[in-house]
């Protein structure tokens, strides 16, 4: 992982906000660049609000990575993953992180908030952030992934 060179899109729910806070510090303490879309309250809120803006922006090409947190993961998985250019992946050890990057060429991250100590979200974050895209013969699947409507 080339730390200070990249750039991470990072959004959350309430219920995603104390462990994307956390998440937050430790990429700062490498040198990465972030954006925190929100939300920047334990306040209740919706994750789309924020899901869709970080999206967006990944789509226009000014991050590399995403990371989107809320209670279970689910939501903010289902919700980047509703725009064409997203493959998120919802992760909960950092093995299934890995190998999301590297078979799956996964671009945002998706964690569940309320199940992940600090550590353990650490751990998953820089795994993904650690891996590369193997291509070879998860490329042609991964061109497979986008439908035509």
């Amino acid at each position: 992982m080339e730390s200070n060179s990249l750039k991470i899109a990072i959004a959350s729910d309430h219920a995603g906000f104390e462990l994307k806070q956390k998440i937050i510090s430790h990429l700062k303490e490498k040198f990465i660049i972030l954006k925190d879309f929100g939300t920047h309250t334990n306040e209740s809120s919706d994750y789309p609000d924020y899901v869709h803006p970080l999206a967006e922006a990944m789509k226009l090409n000014e991050f590399d990575f995403g990371i989107v947190i809320c209670g279970s993961g689910n939501g903010v998985n289902i919700t980047a993953n509703k725009h064409q250019h997203i493959r998120c992946a919802l992760c909960w050890i950092p093995e299934i992180a890995s190998l999301a990057r590297s078979h799956n060429d996964a671009n945002v991250l998706a964690l569940p908030g309320r199940f992940l100590t600090a550590k353990q979200g650490f751990d998953i974050v820089d795994a993904f952030l650690d891996a590369s895209f193997e291509g070879g013969r998860h490329q042609k699947r991964v061109n497979k992934i986008a439908c035509s409507q």
